[in-house]
């Protein structure tokens, strides 16, 4: 894969995302690894720290439509999938809401009712959305981001487990290093502003249909029989290990599979290797699993369960 392929269109986006969201370098790859695997995304950090501000880059850098929905607690289901209208003498017209969009931000989801966050799961999984019996495909570009605060803020309520398997990572937001913390002020010095997408600097690479040829490239990239038998000791061993007690379902296996692929186009190679799975694992499996209650009191977290898991299963050689 040389400088002009699907390659380096996808490192341009990542330089663009990095370019306006500073010091979350692993969070930008995990984004971008799970849109190019056409997976959802969770986004977890505390408010302030650039999650909406990562999400509403990668929007400009693909040059395709952006919507942002604030959950709240009094959100209802109509409110995200649009209505059906009365127009006429027995006629009726379909409303769509936000949710036809192709890179949708989902802000807060865990602030909003149950029934309000399987109305967008529902859609996050079949890609169509089914009001009064008719069903109403979305974009094929179409990716949930939803943003969630820690658990422990007040007014939260947390995802059910088969809800979080539904999103093909959990990726974690923290707070800057100094140096990059002072580089932010510096920015907005020379008249950067979040909520001014004008300001970013950020020029679009590909549009909706560059994206999906980029997604067809990570399809073709190949996987060994050794990393398949990697990916199944890694999911497998979950379940086993006395520090979790709920392991990743098969769907966290096929998960990692089709992210080691992306990951693999986002570094210039047609195969995937070891080291693509094991960087991607905990973001990954880390929700899919639960650590043993007595365990998380002394304050073990899913993370450190999982690396324990990783530095004990031998990854294959060639």
């Amino acid at each position: 894969m040389g400088g002009t392929g699907p390659a380096h269109d996808a490192q341009r986006i990542v330089e663009g995302l990095r370019k306006v969201v500073l010091g979350q370098d692993a969070a930008t790859l995990e984004v971008l690894v799970c849109l190019l695997a056409r997976g959802h995304i969770l986004l977890e950090g505390v408010p302030g720290t650039a999650k909406t501000l990562l999400v509403r880059t990668l929007a400009l850098a693909l040059d395709v439509r952006f919507v942002r929905i604030q959950f709240t607690p009094d959100l209802m289901p109509a409110d995200i999938t649009g209505i059906t209208l009365l127009t006429g003498a027995q006629q009726f017209s379909f409303r769509p809401g936000p949710i036809f969009a192709d890179l949708v931000l989902a802000d807060e989801i865990n602030r909003a009712p149950a029934k309000t966050q399987a109305a967008l799961l529902e859609a996050m999984q079949e890609r169509t959305v089914t009001i009064d019996g008719q069903s109403h495909p979305l974009s094929s570009t179409f990716t949930v981001f939803a943003t969630q605060n820690p658990i422990e803020f007040e007014g939260t309520y947390p995802l059910p487990e088969a809800e979080l398997d539904r999103f093909m990572a959990k990726v974690l937001v923290g707070y800057p290093s100094a140096d990059v913390e002072q580089g932010i002020l510096s920015r907005y010095i020379d008249g950067f502003e979040a909520d001014r997408p004008d300001t970013y600097g950020v020029s679009p690479v590909v549009n909706a249909d560059g994206l999906e040829s980029l997604r067809r490239q990570v399809d073709a990239v190949r996987v060994e029989p050794r990393i398949t038998g990697y990916i199944t000791a890694i999911v497998r061993a979950t379940r086993e290990a006395a520090s979790l007690t709920l392991g990743a379902s098969p769907r966290a296996g096929v998960a990692l599979f089709k992210a080691a692929r992306a990951a693999a186009l986002l570094d210039g190679r047609d195969y995937v290797i070891p080291d693509d799975v094991k960087r991607l694992a905990p973001a990954i499996l880390r929700h899919r699993v639960n650590v043993a209650p007595e365990l998380e009191l002394e304050g073990v977290t899913a993370d450190q369960a999982l690396k324990a898991i990783l530095d004990r299963i031998e990854a294959p050689t060639a």
